[in-house]
């Protein structure tokens, strides 16, 4: 079991699995950053200052904090505010994943139509061609 264990981690794709959460998770810290240092502050402005984060409707008449950490500290809220926040950090993640990928299959079908034209281009090697020669000498020599 142990050996069978050590070739599936030895496997590429556990390997390749494992590189991409690790840079997803960072990726995903980036992208948090950019919606809320960035952008949110740029959607509240143009909104006359509205920021979306401290955004909630209590759910029980307990709450009355100013600020989303305050008002879940004293009991159950609808943080919609934040769920928006959220949301628009998704919609960022999954659109520079979508242009990521569209880029390596663009990449890829560029290395494949370079690969298939220097294939065309490339001259046999020197046995076949000779061998192709030989054969094309044989079918013009007259039938005995």
């Amino acid at each position: 079991m142990l050996n069978e264990f050590k070739a599936f981690i030895a496997r590429g794709n556990v390997m390749d699995l494992a590189v991409g959460v690790i840079i997803g998770g960072a990726f995903g810290g980036i992208v948090k950053s950019l919606v809320e240092d960035i952008i949110m502050p740029i959607v509240g402005a143009i909104f006359g200052g509205f920021d979306f984060s401290n955004h909630f409707l209590p759910l029980s008449s307990a709450v009355n904090a100013p600020t989303l950490a305050g008002a879940r500290a004293q009991g159950a809220v609808f943080a919609y505010g934040n769920f928006i926040t959220v949301l628009i950090n998704f919609l960022i993640l999954a659109w520079i994943i979508f242009l990521m990928v569209k880029g390596v299959n663009a990449l890829q079908k560029q290395v494949a139509r370079k690969e298939e034209k220097a294939a065309e281009a490339a001259p046999p090697p020197a046995d076949v061609q000779l061998l192709t020669e030989i054969r094309d000498l044989l079918a013009k020599r007259p039938a005995a």
